[in-house]
């Protein structure tokens, strides 16, 4: 890639940077993306992507994603809905008809794979979408059509400009029922790339980032496909219209339908711990060569990470990102390790870490930008470009708004199930549950804040208090009258504080997991400081350990205190762990290294 002209390799204060040219217009980057796809598939990146079996072959394509999403996302994207939306649909969704048609040919991109699952006014709520397929029986045929302007497939990545074909979801009428939502592969442009008939497709126009990426709008007027283009693993039709399925729960079915979605908001949730590191690297190594103002009169001006307020900022950050960098590693993990047993606790788990480690992307740029002054608003910099190209994050696959409720909801029906059956709570880190309450000691001195006992039962009390809150709150609702939904909905503020406690318990729980299995040693200290970094600074920036009770307003001013030391005594270090990260040279910026040399007037130009 930095060889390639492809890539915009350019030379700047004698190292050489590789970042797409977002001084292209809209047209320009898709069509760059797309020489970039061509330009690795032709080297034969993507062999095995989707035929190739097994955890470590999925890794290891994981991994290369996660690689070209530091380069551009756009990159990443484009390459995701082909693989990861289409391509897993047609594998996951699909049977071997399916496979055998389509798989080969989507590894070698012999044709372009897009995923038409959002309309207009249906975007988190798939269930409701409105695009419908009705059978024929005479024909053995689906005509699916956008029955209105609303049902018009929205935002659909590679629809605009190149895909081929796409996944279709619709609701599945015959004679005249309605089976639910169900997937179908339809073709949208012919092999010189002209529009299929009755299918008309426009461009959702220019972005505030992510432009590389075609998405397009598309309208289906009854256009016919054989009844065998229906992804039949969960459900089929018969010849003569008889509706089949292995699964008899249509909730159940319903679920098994959104599943290739999964694997999407795992990459998300990778990708913005990358991106968050790419930022952190760029601005720490910036703090340890740009100085500004001197603590005494003709004194030598101080580097900006040996500020206590700079160090506030930064370090930080630095410790949610290796946190959750260990939840995201443990997150592809499990994914690429499947079991049908383990689909509700992927979906949770997937849902929470999406959205907080997106979230937590974008409050980490934020920040990274501000950090480097004006020199974080140049594009040749990539912290400010980053801001717009990932904040799409925190919406698409899942709103994650929406993904948090669910999680609350999938803890209250586990925390029902248990007392229901009289059973011990099992799985999602909830044995916690089973034990007596922790008690957290009146007076919390520097060793006891930095104990991992402590840690772990501080969050899991905050944790195991919100959800018996939540459920009484929810129980009074019902007891007054009021539906399960309206119930739920009413409680939200104490949803989204047990979604995020769920979530923050779960990145530790991890982290420690991890920290057990390194030797006694000096790494095994910075990652003890950087895990109660991570504590500390849950306390002082949540409001719910005071709210609830689980702390007292002296242990929380301990906590903050704490803070301090732990960034001071973080801050020698912090050089070697964003170099720890591993990021090549070329994918960082100017900024992070000689940023004198790079604006000397040799290169003023460039």
């Amino acid at each position: 890639m930095e060889e390639s002209p492809l890539f915009c390799p350019r030379r700047c204060g004698g190292r050489v940077f590789v970042s797409p040219d977002y001084n292209e217009g809209k047209e320009g980057q898709r069509e760059a993306t797309m020489r970039r796809v061509g330009y690795l598939a032709r080297r034969g990146v993507f062999r095995g992507w989707l035929t190739e079996p097994g955890p470590e072959a999925e890794l290891r394509k994981l991994a290369l994603l996660e690689c070209l999403g530091v380069y551009d996302h756009s990159l990443a994207i484009k390459i995701g809905v082909h693989f990861f939306l289409w391509g897993s649909a047609i594998k996951f969704l699909g049977t071997k008809r399916h496979h055998d048609k389509w798989l080969s040919d989507t590894e070698n991109y012999v044709i372009k794979g897009c995923f038409s699952m959002t309309e207009l006014g249906h975007g988190s709520n798939v269930r409701g979408i409105e695009t419908v397929a009705t059978y024929d029986s005479k024909t053995r045929e689906f005509m699916i059509n956008t029955p209105c302007e609303s049902a018009q497939k929205y935002w659909i990545g590679g629809a605009a400009n190149h895909a081929t074909h796409t996944i279709v979801f619709a609701q599945l009428h015959i004679n005249g029922r309605n089976e639910g939502v169900h997937a179908f592969v339809a073709q949208i442009r012919d092999e010189n790339e002209n529009v299929m008939p009755n299918i008309q497709i426009a461009d959702c126009g220019h972005k505030i980032g992510l432009n590389g990426v075609d998405n397009g709008r598309i309208w289906f007027n009854n256009i016919r496909v054989p009844r065998e283009n229906l992804l039949n693993l969960v459900a089929d039709v018969l010849p003569d219209g008889q509706y089949v399925s292995m699964i008899d729960d249509p909730d159940q079915r319903f679920a098994a339908f959104l599943s290739p979605l999964t694997l999407g908001r795992v990459n998300i949730a990778v990708n913005a711990v990358y991106v968050s590191k790419v930022g952190l690297a760029i601005a720490v190594r910036y703090a340890l060569s740009r100085r500004a103002f001197s603590v005494t009169p003709d004194g030598p001006e101080m580097l900006l990470l040996d500020y206590p307020s700079h160090q506030r900022r930064l370090l930080p950050l630095l410790a949610k990102a290796c946190l959750m960098s260990s939840s995201g590693n443990f997150m592809k993990r499990m994914y690429v390790k499947r079991t049908p047993e383990l689909n509700k606790a992927i979906h949770i788990y997937s849902s929470a870490l999406k959205a907080t480690l997106t979230w937590q992307n974008m409050t980490t740029l934020q920040e990274c930008r501000e950090a480097c002054g004006g020199q974080g608003l140049k594009t040749e910099n990539r912290i400010g470009i980053f801001k717009a190209e990932f904040d799409v994050q925190s919406t698409f696959e899942g709103d994650n708004n929406v993904l948090m409720q669910q999680v609350s909801k999938a803890l209250y029906a586990e925390f029902l199930a248990a007392k229901r059956k009289n059973q011990p709570f099992k799985g999602l880190g909830l044995e916690h549950l089973n034990g007596p309450c922790p008690v957290i000691p009146d007076y919390l001195t520097s060793g006891i804040l930095r104990s991992s006992n402590f840690q772990m039962d501080l969050l899991c009390l905050r944790e195991r208090d919100l959800l018996k809150q939540f459920t009484t709150e929810v129980s009074n609702h019902l007891a007054q009258g009021k539906s399960r939904e309206k119930a739920l909905m009413l409680s939200y503020q104490l949803a989204e504080d047990l979604a995020r406690a769920f979530t923050e318990r779960t990145i530790l729980q991890i982290f420690l997991e991890d920290e057990k299995n390194i030797p006694t040693g000096s790494l095994k200290d910075i990652l003890g400081l950087l895990r109660s970094l991570y504590v500390m600074v849950c306390i002082d920036e949540s409001a719910s350990f005071l709210r609830y009770g689980c702390l007292s307003k002296e242990n929380v001013a301990a906590a903050r205190k704490e803070v301090m030391t732990l960034c001071s005594e973080l801050r020698p270090h912090a050089l070697a762990i964003v170099s720890s990260f591993g990021i090549p040279d070329a994918f960082l910026s100017p900024l992070a290294f000689d940023w004198i040399e790079a604006n000397a007037r040799s290169f003023g130009n460039e």
